[in-house]
């Protein structure tokens, strides 16, 4: 028997030992993401994450940001405003949920935190005593009712009329002379309702001195970034858009902002996405890329849901790349966290970076 010792054969291992992060006081977020990318499991995806997005947040990357679930009534309002605002994104893809939660703020509602059971009682019997009392409730955090007929009262005082009009105005060129392509019974797109949402919060917050941010809708106003909501219908927003349809000449055209959305897609010299969350801000962010000739170059998602169960929100975005919707050497990272956990760490690590290199130039 030899005494010579063989190394084996290793054509998918490279001398990588995992790393013992520390956590020191003092640190900034930054390098407390540096730290991650020594250890092994979720740790080092976020810190991959901070690297796709920092390269993502490059001037010459299209960003496309997508962003569902319940992230502006849990506190992340103001981190996707700021991204608006200070140029890292340039089209966002959510939820009339979102958008409705954002208003509600921008006219000076709050949402407050809140428990998932009070004490000594089931969280039904909790439930039906925030009903009776009028308070919503998201997991750990209370909106009072009050704040959705406020929402309302904004909509038709602010919004909808300036849309009715032009609706009408529409309306009357297509009777006089039938236009070509969409809008052909008067129809503002989906865009177009974001816009002014956008313009009257701003004034709103502005007119009433609310000590809140104007929010995410007012930024892409100001900032000229298209918002786009491809399920409004499924939110307090389109319910009462659909409700004021039905005894004005307001309605909206589902599909006019699909032409403006693939236009900004396939004159991207390179495309990124920024996804939140899964459903259909992920899909309709995703898809963009299939009616152009290219994918996107990086991809992000940070998301709860697993993959295993074959939906497409915790669907990785390694089986994106087989529909097309990556390039095939595209930079890409699926981060399974809570994202009120992970976005502000991915988003301040990655803006450290990128403006602690444009400061340093």
């Amino acid at each position: 028997m030899s005494d010579e010792h063989h190394e084996p054969e290793r054509e998918t291992f490279s001398h990588d030992p995992v790393g013992h992060a520390e956590a020191r006081a003092g640190m900034t977020v930054g390098e407390l993401a540096a730290e991650y990318g020594k250890a092994g499991v979720g740790a080092a995806t976020l810190h991959e994450a901070v690297d796709v997005t920092a390269a993502m947040f490059d001037d010459d990357v299209t960003v496309f940001l997508g962003l569902a679930g319940a992230m502006v009534p849990t506190g992340m309002r103001k981190i996707v405003s700021d991204l608006i605002r200070d140029g890292y994104v340039d089209a966002l893809v959510t939820t009339g949920a979102n958008l409705t939660h954002d208003s509600i703020e921008a006219i000076g509602g709050k949402h407050h935190h809140g428990e998932v059971h009070a004490e000594g009682k089931t969280e039904r019997e909790h439930d039906e005593t925030l009903r009776e009392e009028g308070v919503d409730r998201i997991y750990n955090v209370y909106l009072p009712q009050e704040h959705f007929a406020a929402f309302e009262g904004h909509l038709r005082e602010e919004v909808f009329p300036v849309l009715e009009a032009e609706c009408e105005e529409r309306e009357a060129q297509r009777a006089s002379e039938e236009p070509s392509g969409a809008n052909r019974e008067g129809a503002v797109s989906i865009r177009r309702l974001t816009e002014e949402l956008g313009r009257a919060n701003a004034e709103v917050n502005e007119r009433e001195d609310v000590a809140e941010d104007p929010g995410i809708a007012a930024a892409a106003y100001e900032s000229d970034v298209p918002i786009y909501c491809p399920a409004v219908q499924d939110s307090v927003l389109g319910l009462q858009a659909w409700m004021y349809s039905q005894t004005t000449a307001f309605t909206l055209d589902a599909l006019a902002d699909m032409t403006a959305l693939t236009d900004l897609a396939f004159e991207a010299d390179e495309a990124g996405a920024f996804v939140v969350g899964g459903g259909v801000p992920k899909n309709f962010t995703l898809q963009t890329m299939l009616v152009t000739p290219r994918a996107y170059d990086y991809a992000v998602q940070l998301t709860m849901d697993p993959p295993r169960t074959g939906g497409l929100s915790g669907a990785t975005l390694d089986e994106a790349r087989s529909w097309g919707k990556l390039e095939k050497d595209a930079r890409n990272v699926s981060v399974y966290a809570d994202a009120t956990i992970t976005l502000p760490l991915v988003v301040a690590a990655a803006r450290e970076r990128v403006e602690g290199s444009e400061g340093g130039e």
